[in-house]
């Protein structure tokens, strides 16, 4: 769905949910109800962790699109389209919770998604960052519902690391 129609139905769901904290559906079986399966996380390639825990909060480093393993290259308004982002944003979301698991061992121990930032490779003239970002922060809220509201910044950028179409790095909230 275009233009955050999700996003919308699950915040309208969460307002007028007043046990946002109760979770009906375990993570991994609303994962596999999607057909998703998480992947193996990739080992960082510079000088940083794939996470830091400080306290309950869980900080996941940027992590790129990938198209059959490899980065995802190209600049939307150039030679990505806007529903191709869409697309890349939801798998790097993926790969996030991939490395949110690896983080935390068990992702029914997520209490919120707290914050993403969403950096997408951008023309000049492309103005659809906000619809780039809605697909990883759309899947985001499938799997947690209201815990998967979250707050967020789109920005577009002159390039990504290795060329790829999108980065995106997420800050979650854990239990003990």
């Amino acid at each position: 769905m275009r233009g955050g129609g999700r996003l919308r139905a699950g915040l309208a769901a969460a307002r007028g949910n007043t046990l946002w904290k109760e979770r009906r559906v375990s993570v991994y079986k609303k994962l596999a109800s999607l057909g998703i399966t998480l992947p193996e996380v990739t080992p960082p390639v510079a000088a940083f962790v794939p996470f830091v825990r400080n306290g309950h909060q869980l900080f996941v480093s940027g992590h790129i699109a990938k198209e059959g393993g490899k980065p995802w290259v190209g600049q939307l308004g150039l030679n990505v389209t806007t529903e191709q982002g869409i697309k890349a944003a939801r798998g790097v979301a993926i790969d996030l919770l991939a490395t949110l698991n690896l983080a935390v061992r068990d992702l029914n121990k997520i209490k919120r998604i707290v914050k993403l930032t969403v950096l997408v490779n951008s023309a000049p003239t492309f103005t659809e960052q906000h619809l780039v970002a809605d697909g990883a922060s759309e899947l985001l809220v499938e799997i947690f519902g209201a815990n998967g509201m979250h707050a967020r910044s789109a920005f577009g950028v002159a390039q990504v690391p290795f060329g790829s179409c999108v980065e995106i790095d997420l800050i979650a909230e854990g239990e003990d």
